[in-house]
Formats: C-alpha cells, structure tokens, sequence
C-alpha cells in the first residue's frame, strides 16, 4: 500500500500523488482537499482524515474508504464503484449519481441524492445510516435511496420536502415519519416484502461494513417513496 502524507499539499498536488499508478492508497491527515480521486477507476483508496467537496466526483470504478467525515458533493455525477463513509456527509451526496454506491455510516446534509438517475444496468445506490436534511430525493430520476434513521436522538429521519420534484426511482424510509410532509406528486406506502427483497442486499452491505445487524433493522417499518402516475413533472423531461 502506497501511504500519502496529505499535511501541506493542496488539492492539485494530492491528486497528482494518487495518480502515479498505485492500485492500493492511504491519504493520512487528510484536510480539506477537494476532487480526491476524480475519474478514478482501478483504485483501493483510504481516507484518514476530513477530505474537502467532490470526493470522488465522476468516479468510475475506484473504492474509497473515509474514517471519518466527508464535506459536500461526496460521488458527484459517479459512474461507478463504491464510496463508504464511516462517519457524516455534507450536503449534495450523490449529486447526479448515476452509477456505483455510497454507504454512510451517519447522517447526510441538504439535497442528498438529488438529480440521481439511472439507465439500463446502472441502478445507482445510496444507504444512509441515520438522517438527512431538507429535500432528500430532490428531482430524483432513478436508482435507490435508503435512510435507516439509526442513532437520530428523536429527530425526524429527513428533513422538510422529501422527494420534491421525484419521477424516478425509489426512496426507503425507516421509521416513524410523524409531521413529515411529502408533495403530491409521490405515492407514499408502506414497504412491502417484495420491496424490502429489492433493498435487503444493500443493508446486509451497509451491516457488514459498520457493524450492524441486518435483521434487526429490517424488522423494523420501511416506507417506500416512488412517483405517482399523475406525476407532472415527468413530462417536464425529455425521456420518459
């Protein structure tokens, strides 16, 4: 494994570092540095510290591991491959993801899987172990959004407007989502067994990777969020 020491080297010059060839990466002491990995296909990367916006960004096969938190924009526009993160995100994760999949151990900011989409065989994924902020789903056209609303103190799984504009695609919420508001244009029910099969490998994933226990979470409710067949806003694009 190649390790980088990330102290005093800007975002261009880690870049550089990363792309020298290696297949196995560590960034230690990792602050902020924007763009890590961009692109990258064949590469194992772990992440030791707080990398900066657009961890991998456009990703197309690589798989990052982060210790801790990640800022915003966390797999914007990915292709593919798998981002794991063991602590929370900010805003903007999976930002018109479009492939691959990001775990997150915690919680995620504003917008969280907005624009996602998906075409043909790449279904993109997205499992969020606690909560998320305001307009989850927002404008979502494919994939797969799953919040498991662990260790929320309380606190409402997703923010206000969930899944504003959605005409695409499916968001699992597990829970009670008492005083949640969602918008019209969404068919909101409970999850059914065929629907908790579609997301089950992808828990049994999230439980592997932060230690958790896969059938005590699906025995709890899930409620799943899909487009209604009056949806407006589907006729708003182009590829119906």
């Amino acid at each position: 494994m190649k390790r980088i020491d990330a102290s005093g080297l800007d975002f261009k010059a880690l870049n550089e570092q990363l792309r020298q060839g290696e297949t196995d990466c560590m960034i230690e002491h990792c602050c902020g540095q924007r763009f890590l990995a961009a692109g990258m296909a064949d590469v194992k990367l772990t992440i030791s510290g707080t990398p900066g916006n657009a961890l991998g960004a456009y990703l197309n096969g690589a798989a990052i591991t982060v210790d801790g938190n990640a800022q915003d924009a966390v797999g914007d526009t990915m292709n593919a491959g798998r981002i794991v993160i063991c602590g929370s995100v900010g805003d903007a994760v999976g930002y018109a993801m479009r492939g691959g999949e990001i775990f997150v151990r915690q919680n995620a900011g504003y917008r969280a899987g907005i624009h996602m989409k998906a075409y043909r065989d790449k279904v993109p994924a997205m499992v969020i172990g606690g909560r998320t902020g305001s307009f989850l789903g927002e404008y979502q056209a494919g994939g797969v959004i799953v919040v498991l609303g662990l260790h929320t103190d309380g606190k409402p799984v997703v923010g206000n407007f969930p899944c504003t504009g959605l005409h695409g695609g499916k968001v699992f919420l597990r829970g009670s989502l008492s005083g949640v508001r969602f918008p019209p244009q969404v068919t909101v029910s409970p999850a059914a067994p065929e629907d908790l099969a579609e997301i089950e490998p992808l828990i049994q994933t999230f439980c592997t990777l932060f230690a958790q226990d896969a059938a005590e979470i699906l025995n709890a409710p899930f409620t799943v969020v899909t487009p209604n067949h009056e949806n407006p806003f589907r006729q708003m694009y182009v590829a119906n």
